[in-house]
This record gives structure tokens, sequence and C-alpha cells, in this order.
């Protein structure tokens, strides 16, 4: 996929996050707004043209990590971005994993 149809898939999650909480379902806001953002850094990624081993990327974890070492450390993006990335990854694990509550603040 190319950065642009990411931004579009990104966007669209951020819509249905938000329709999801408005509609009370927590758990698939959390889980839309992760996507959101996963989307948004890897287009991200793939568009600042660093060299990134493409099996990098297609884990969580690893496109996390890679955002984090050539964006947020090479000082492009804000540390408190790579930590937000970081933070909505664990929130999403925890509503579509653990089957414990995410509060409706956490989730905003």
């Amino acid at each position: 996929m190319n950065p642009t149809v990411l931004m579009d898939k990104a966007a669209r999650a951020v819509v249905s996050a938000k329709l999801l909480l408005d509609a009370g379902d927590v758990d698939g806001a959390c889980n839309r707004a992760y996507y959101a953002m996963f989307d948004a850094a890897k287009a991200t990624l793939i568009g600042s043209g660093v060299s990134v081993e493409p099996t990098v990327a297609k884990t969580h974890s690893g496109l996390i990590s890679a955002f984090s070492l050539h964006l947020v450390k090479a000082g492009r993006f804000p540390v408190e971005l790579g930590k937000a990335l970081n933070r909505v990854a664990e929130i999403r694990l925890v509503a579509d994993y653990s089957g414990e509550e995410v509060t409706t603040d956490k989730a905003q």
C-alpha cells in the first residue's frame, strides 16, 4: 500500500472510532483508534523514505519500533507521539484480548 491509501484508511478508522465511542462501544473504539494510528504511522514511515526491512513493518511491534527509531528518535516527530502510539497499542490489547474494562476516559 502507498502512503495516500494508508492515510485514507487511517482517516476512515478515526471516523469509525468516534462513531463507536459515541455509541458506547468502548472496546471497538479503542480498536479503530489504534488502527488509525497504526496505519498513519505506517504511511509516514513509508513516505519518509527511510530504509526499513519489509518484514519489520509487517508486525505491529516491528512497525512501532521502526517508527520510534527512524522518526521519533531521529527528531522528525515528537517523543509524545511515539509514546501515544505505544499507549494506544497497549489499550487496544486490553480492549481486544484481556476481557478487562477500558474506561471511556481512557478510550478518549
